[in-house]
C-alpha cells in the first residue's frame, strides 16, 4: 500500500494467518502482511467535539464509555440529578475486548494474573490487551505453560500506542494505583473499570479476587452498578521564560512562544514548594478573579474521589464521588485561618506563581508527571467531561461507606460503657 503519510504507531496483536485485513478510519480496506502478528493502526480518529456545559454543578458528563459501554438512562431523573443507586451499566453490543492492568514487579499477582487471562481467553473468548512491559517480566516470559496464552494477547506501550477505541472494559489487579494508572491511559472516554483488591490499601478496589469468575460474568452480561468518578481537566501552559530542565513534552502544543500540556486527573493536582526551603507562594484564581494567595507548603486541588487521598491527610473533608465539586486544600498554610474549601464543579481554576515568589513551584498529577512551574507559567483546572465509570460491588453509597470503615477505620473508637439507672443517680 503506497501512501505519503507517515506510518502511525502500531499495536502488536495475534493472528493465525499470514495476511490480515482491516478497514481504516475512512472505510478503505487495508492489508498488512505479517508472520505471526497483525498490526492495528492507532492513527488518530476524528472525534466529535464535546461542548462543555457551563453549569455551576459541573459539565454534563458523557454517558458512553469506550466503544460499547454506556450508562442506562433513568427516565425518572429530575433536574439532571440521578439517584446514585440507579446508575446501571449496559452494553450496546456484547463486549469482546478487555484491558488487564497489573501492578508491575509484584510476585503475588503472577498467579491471579495468569488465572484471569486464561479465563478471559479460553472461557470467555475475549481479546486481552496487556502492557508490553508486563509480558517482559521474566516470571511470565519464562513460563512455557503460559506461553500459549500470551501469544493471543494484544500488547501496547504507554504514551506510544492509542487503545482508546480498542478496549471495551478494564480490569485492574493491584491497589488504588492501578486504577489511577488506568485512568491516565485514556484522555477522553474511559471504558468501565472493575478493580480487584490485590494491593495494600484498596479504597478504590471493592472486588475480591476469590469470586472473579462470577463477577466478570455478571459484568459481561451487563448486570452491574457504576459510579461516575469525575476527573479534572488540567492544562499547563509554559511561558517563554521557563526553565526546560530536560522536560520532554509528549502531548504538548505550541502556541507562539508558549507550550501547553493537557492531563486528565482522577485524584488530585498538587502544587508544592519542591526542594526549596522557602514557602510556596502561588496565586489562586476562580473564573478569572483572584480569590487568594497560597503561602505554605503548597495546595491540593482534588476531585471527590481524591478527597480521601492526600487531601484528607492535609485536613480536608471526605466527599462522596457523586457530589459534583472541586476541593481546594492548603498544605500547612502560613495563615491558620486558611481552611479547605469546596467549590462548584463547573468553575475554572487557575494557579500561577506570585510575582513576588522567592522560588519556583512544582506540580504533579496523581503523583506523576512532576514538573517545575516558573514565573509566567499557569495551571488551568476544571472538571472534565470524561469521568471514570467505576463498577461497584453493591452500589455507590454502600461501597463508599464500607471503604471508609475498612480502609480508613472511619469513626472507630472505644465504646462507652452502658450507664445503668443506679449509676445515673450519681
Amino acid at each position: 500500500m503506497e501512501t505519503s503519510e507517515p506510518c502511525p504507531p502500531v499495536l502488536s496483536c495475534p493472528c493465525d494467518g499470514d495476511v490480515s485485513s482491516m478497514e481504516d478510519v475512512s472505510g478503505r480496506s487495508v492489508s498488512h502482511r505479517t508472520r505471526k502478528s497483525r498490526s492495528l493502526s492507532t492513527s488518530s480518529v476524528c472525534c466529535p467535539e464535546y461542548r462543555r456545559t457551563q453549569w455551576l454543578h459541573g459539565p454534563s458528563p458523557v454517558t458512553t464509555f469506550g466503544p460499547k459501554a454506556c450508562m442506562l438512562q433513568n427516565p425518572q431523573a429530575v433536574m439532571h440529578i440521578q439517584d446514585p443507586a440507579s446508575q446501571r451499566l449496559t452494553w450496546n453490543k456484547p463486549p469482546q475486548s478487555v484491558l488487564v492492568i497489573k501492578k508491575i514487579r509484584d510476585l503475588s499477582l503472577l498467579q491471579p494474573f495468569k488465572e484471569l487471562c486464561t479465563f478471559l481467553t479460553e472461557v470467555k473468548n475475549m481479546l486481552v490487551y496487556v502492557e508490553k512491559k508486563v509480558l517482559e517480566d521474566p516470571s511470565i516470559s519464562a513460563d512455557e505453560n503460559f506461553a500459549a496464552i500470551t501469544k493471543k494477547f494484544c500488547t501496547f506501550r504507554e504514551d506510544l500506542d492509542d487503545i482508546s477505541n480498542r478496549v471495551d472494559f478494564i480490569i485492574c489487579l493491584g491497589g488504588d494505583g492501578t486504577l489511577l494508572y488506568a485512568s491516565s491511559l485514556f484522555q477522553e472516554s474511559v471504558p468501565p473499570v472493575i478493580a480487584f483488591h490485590l494491593g495494600s490499601l484498596g479504597f478504590l478496589t471493592p472486588f475480591k479476587f476469590d469470586t472473579y469468575q462470577s463477577q466478570l460474568t455478571q459484568i459481561i452480561q451487563g448486570n452491574a452498578a457504576i459510579v461516575l468518578r469525575s476527573r479534572l481537566q488540567v492544562r499547563v501552559t509554559k511561558g517563554s521564560g521557563e526553565k526546560n530542565n530536560g522536560l520532554i513534552l509528549t502531548n504538548g502544543e505550541v502556541e507562539g512562544t508558549r507550550r501547553t500540556e493537557d492531563y486528565q486527573v482522577l485524584n488530585e493536582v498538587v502544587v508544592d514548594r519542591g526542594p526549596s526551603s522557602y514557602l510556596s507562594n502561588v496565586d489562586l484564581f476562580l473564573d478569572g478573579h483572584l480569590i487568594t494567595t497560597v503561602q505554605g507548603d503548597g495546595v491540593i486541588v482534588s476531585t471527590p474521589t481524591g478527597s480521601t487521598a492526600y487531601a484528607v491527610a492535609a485536613g480536608a473533608s471526605m466527599i462522596h464521588p457523586n457530589v459534583p465539586a472541586i476541593m481546594i486544600t492548603p498544605i500547612c498554610p502560613h495563615s491558620l485561618s486558611f481552611r479547605p474549601i469546596v467549590v462548584p464543579a463547573g468553575v475554572q481554576l487557575k494557579i500561577m506563581l506570585s510575582c513576588d515568589a522567592r522560588h519556583t513551584a512544582w506540580v504533579s498529577f496523581d503523583g506523576r508527571k512532576r514538573q517545575e512551574i516558573c514565573h509566567g507559567d499557569s495551571i488551568s483546572i476544571t472538571t472534565s467531561c470524561f469521568p471514570v465509570p467505576s463498577i461497584c460491588f453493591r452500589d455507590p453509597v454502600n461501597d463508599w461507606f464500607e471503604s471508609l470503615a475498612q480502609c480508613l477505620h472511619w469513626n472507630v473508637r472505644k465504646r462507652q460503657h452502658y450507664l445503668s439507672s443506679e449509676e445515673d443517680d450519681f
